[in-house]
């Protein structure tokens, strides 16, 4: 099946419900001077271009939890390549007309990840009668490190170009680029409710989905500068983009894992006390400029992205993914996680007695709870709460035999692929529940109705 795109022909391959298109370049490969700098047009190309394998993906290092598969989700690790900036289709028939369009940004706490993982297959969705797309953006220093002289926020930048690129394009594959939904999870999703607040994603999208994630996952100028001055500093060179250009992804990468070592990099508390990314990543999206002028959350608050529909929600069990299967949280005092807490939050002792701590609850049991509501399920509120538009929240609560209803557990039900998933799911997973979950997801993309009230929470599972 050959499509023609913008930039030229592209052949893809026949599945049981469409036709699937792999690695299709929405902007330029970012290497040379184009690294740091805004993602530019794709070169044109002669002849029919073979888009029937996955291609490369943005530079990263394959991390693992202990006692985890996890790359049904987040991959297998850099597939080398400069041609990154891409997409995969997957389309019910190119040939047909006004189809509903999801464009999907994975997560991997903007340092690592692929659309095109396992469990992001879009055949559920075609056969749903919907077209799925989902997308490749640059990571870690690369993507979110500001450098004198080069662009800033170049992840959600390509993200931007990407939804151009349905934009121009989609008609081809059978999409309506009037009615896209821009939906990702963890990093996908706070780069989800921040295009929801930028001025520069005014048309591309008509519906979003926030899974756990939210706006307040954000960073100040003082911030990210310590930041990249840390990492300059490790490297020898001043930080700015015509210097980090010199150096190899490589050595970027060595950079990158020096600062993910504990202590390995400055403190990233703002005025305020509190560390936004509770130690997760050091990057996140930065405010104070021309794609996030003024924080998410507040241009949320005063009507941004107020005719884009919204479903926003968590999972009941978020931060037993980061701490249940290394078994910390059976072996953790009262003093660890006051500690831990510490890092991030200026009152830790104060919030975790809130929650119960010193009572009848063990530590770790308190602990996966308020951090499950301080990282992901507070902010959630809040941008629901916040959004001037139509809004639905939902709290996915199906609990799976080793990790409980822990982040990214919503997924495979999502995409209604269980079968790619069995890492994270374990046996005997609900299919009943991930065809409920995927129909609600399509269903919002054609109608803007997932099936459940408005502002009401709806339990999934």
């Amino acid at each position: 099946m050959i499509v023609r795109t913008i930039a030229g022909d592209v052949r893809g391959e026949a599945i049981a419900t469409g036709v699937r298109f792999r690695g299709l370049p929405y902007a330029a490969a970012p290497e040379g001077e184009l690294r740091f700098a805004e993602p530019a047009p794709v070169p044109p190309w002669d002849g029919v271009r073979d888009a029937r394998e996955a291609g490369p993906t943005a530079p990263q290092r394959h991390r693992e939890i202990p006692g985890l598969d996890l790359s049904a989700v987040v991959g297998t690790g850099w597939r080398k390549g400069p041609e990154f900036l891409t997409v995969d289709v997957w389309t019910p028939d190119p040939s047909a007309e006004n189809l509903p369009v999801l464009v999907f940004v994975h997560g991997g706490a903007f340092i690592g990840g692929t659309g095109s993982a396992p469990v992001y297959d879009g055949t559920a969705f075609t056969r749903g009668g919907a077209v799925l797309v989902t997308v490749q953006y640059r990571l870690g220093i690369d993507g979110f490190l500001p450098l004198e002289g080069g662009a800033t926020n170049l992840g959600l930048r390509d993200q931007l170009a990407a939804l151009r690129w349905v934009r121009d394009n989609i008609t081809a594959f059978g999409g309506d680029p009037a009615n896209v939904t821009l939906f990702g999870e963890s990093a996908g999703a706070i780069s989800v409710a921040c295009l929801l607040g930028s001025p520069r994603s005014a048309g591309l999208f008509r519906r979003a989905i926030v899974q756990s994630g939210h706006a307040n996952m954000v960073r100040g100028r003082a911030e990210v500068e310590r930041i990249a001055r840390a990492v300059a500093d490790g490297l020898g060179v001043e930080p700015t983009a015509e210097a980090f250009r010199k150096l190899s992804t490589e050595q970027l990468l060595d950079a990158q894992d020096a600062l993910l070592k504990p202590g390995g990099g400055p403190d990233l508390r703002g005025e305020d006390g509190l560390d936004r990314s509770y130690g997760l990543s050091p990057f996140l999206p930065l405010v104070g400029d021309d794609v996030l002028p003024e924080h998410p959350g507040t241009a949320i608050r005063n009507g941004a992205g107020a005719g884009v529909d919204l479903i926003a929600g968590t999972c009941r069990e978020e931060m037993l993914l980061y701490f249940g299967p290394t078994g910390l949280l059976d072996v953790l005092t009262d003093e660890q996680a006051v500690t831990m807490l510490s890092a991030s939050h200026p009152d830790a002792a104060g919030v975790l007695k809130s929650y119960g701590l010193g009572g009848a609850r063990t530590a770790g049991e308190v602990f996966v709870e308020a951090m499950t509501d301080l990282v992901f399920r507070d902010g959630v509120k809040e941008l629901v709460e916040s959004h001037q538009g139509r809004s639905f929240r939902y709290e996915f609560e199906w609990r799976a035999p080793k990790l409980g209803a822990c982040h990214g557990m919503e997924l495979p039900f999502v995409f209604d692929s269980l079968a790619a998933s069995a890492g994270l799911v374990g046996e005997n997973p609900p299919v009943e529940l991930a065809r409920e979950v995927n129909a609600a997801w399509t269903r919002f993309a054609a109608t803007g109705d997932p099936g459940w009230a408005e502002h009401e929470t709806t339990h999934l599972g």
